[in-house]
């Protein structure tokens, strides 16, 4: 997450909630860093031994106001990674947008990577 480098990428059916595509993208080790789409990937993110760092929805009893924000500063520089992107898919079946995303992401951490090293 510091550098703000693409590591994982997945693509899967529309059909498909956020909280259930997490397990493709979630690290191996430390936290997640995560919006309200993802609360219900947070027992598969325990059970893996990762930190949930998921903003709460706002009917939850458990809702930090005060962590949410901070969450919320935390994740705000690297939305932009994701923003920029279209949203809309290129190609029909998963297998090709899946390659297409992962050519994607490439060139993005190329791009990064120049930012990051100007030497």
């Amino acid at each position: 997450m510091q550098s703000g480098m693409i590591n994982r990428v997945a693509v899967t059916p529309a059909n498909v909630t956020d909280a259930d595509g997490a397990k493709h993208v979630m690290p191996r080790s430390g936290a997640a860093c995560a919006d309200k789409g993802y609360v219900g990937a947070i027992p598969e993110m325990l059970r893996r031994g990762i930190h949930p760092m998921v903003i709460k929805r706002n009917n939850m009893k458990d809702k930090n106001a005060d962590l949410d924000r901070w969450l919320t500063k935390l994740r705000a520089p690297y939305e932009g990674t994701f923003s920029k992107q279209n949203k809309r898919v290129r190609y029909k079946g998963v297998a090709k947008n899946q390659g297409a995303e992962f050519m994607y992401a490439i060139a993005f951490n190329f791009r990064r990577l120049l930012v990051l090293n100007p030497a």
